[in-house]
């Protein structure tokens, strides 16, 4: 194999492959990306059995062929190498080496038996779909922050994909919860989705599946499975097994009565919960919200620190109410709503408090109280 490739081609490639590969390995082929050669093109696959990444980049070819050379190795050279180089990567398969060379740099890396590489099996989607990339970073960035990473619950280890019925018929729906707080988001059912079967994707999914979705004009091809769920663009391909195990009922820990509304400017709120839960040792101490008439009032008392009280104009019409949160479960919540009013829908200090975004229900957030 001989090819030259543009830095920067290169380095998109591989960043995408060395960020799926466990860097602690028992096997050492999956510490390796595959690399080959063909056309005018070449491949890169990294997998970790679980998840598996293909990116494809524009290269000359001068001889076909096919390698797997460690992929941290690879993609802290290409990092180090002058922006705008030629890269020439050849494989004479017969010394177990690939050597890199751009200008005067030269290396020689190990090389492992491309036939050691596992491919993941191919599998019979039910369901394709293309989705607009904006649509699905705000399903999966609104919702992973209540990704729960208790291994024993491994159910909850990732974010459940699923098509579900809403007010306006039915939405593709992304949930997310840890037991403490719970996310759901709703977006326009993209044609061909209906059959969808729900899924759990997994959290590592989820961050690198991100990476793809950068791109504003960019469709993402998805394709799903019982077992498997695949996102695509023409460069990356990224298929990814699914977590075997059945999501709770999420409908039932969503409040319906809870009729005291708090309506408060979002930021202005986030960093009120910031500036009183400095005084506290550890971040998950609690926070105070004290609610009177168009005020509320935010408190943390933290005996061996100290103590902090901060006022915010409101609108709250209700009785007057006291409700403590984990601080850092309020910062995240408050810190999804991209409108500028964040509306709390409470009922009592001991019942869970739902969170919307003005009057938006296509986003929706659960926090449970604490005591204080």
């Amino acid at each position: 194999m001989k090819i030259s490739i543009e830095r920067g081609a290169l380095l998109k490639a591989v960043a995408q492959a060395q960020s799926v590969v466990e860097r602690r390995n028992t096997i050492p082929i999956l510490a390796n990306v595959l690399i080959e050669a063909d056309g005018n093109s070449v491949t890169f696959r990294a997998t970790d059995l679980d998840i598996e990444v293909v990116d494809k980049a524009d290269a000359v070819v001068e001889r076909a062929g096919a390698t797997t050379v460690s992929a941290v190795t690879l993609h802290e050279i290409v990092r180090k190498l002058p922006d705008g180089a030629l890269i020439q990567l050849t494989d004479d398969g017969a010394t177990g080496r690939l050597t890199v060379e751009a200008g005067r740099s030269n290396f020689s890396l190990a090389t492992l038996p491309k036939e050691d590489f596992p491919v993941m099996a191919s599998s019979e989607y039910s369901a394709n779909f293309s989705a607009p990339a904006p649509v699905l970073r705000r399903l999966f960035d609104k919702s992973k922050f209540a990704i729960s990473t208790e291994e024993t619950r491994y159910y909850l280890n990732g974010v459940y994909m699923h098509v579900s019925e809403a007010e306006g018929g039915k939405v593709l729906r992304c949930v997310a919860t840890d037991g403490h707080r719970l996310a759901r988001i709703d977006a326009d059912l993209p044609a061909g989705a209906e059959d969808m079967p729900g899924v759990i994707v997994p959290r590592k999914t989820v961050g690198e599946m991100r990476k793809l979705l950068d791109d504003d004009d960019a469709t993402i091809a998805v394709s799903v499975s019982e077992t498997k769920i695949r996102f695509a663009t023409p460069a990356i391909t990224l298929t990814s097994k699914v977590i075997d195990g059945t999501f709770p009922d999420y409908t039932r820990v969503i409040p319906s009565g809870n009729t005291r509304k708090l309506e408060v400017d979002a930021a202005e709120f986030a960093q009120a919960v910031d500036r009183v839960a400095t005084v506290s040792s550890e971040r998950s101490r609690a926070v105070k919200l004290q609610l009177d008439e168009d005020r509320l009032i935010l408190s943390v008392n933290a005996p061996d620190a100290g103590a902090a009280e901060e006022e915010l104009a409101v609108a709250y019409g209700d009785e007057r109410l006291e409700i403590g949160f984990n601080a850092k479960y309020l910062l995240e919540i408050a810190s999804q709503v991209d409108r500028e009013n964040a509306v709390f829908m409470f009922n009592s200090s001991g019942d869970p408090t739902l969170m919307r975004e003005g009057n938006d229900t296509s986003a929706v957030y659960v926090v449970m109280p604490m005591r204080v």
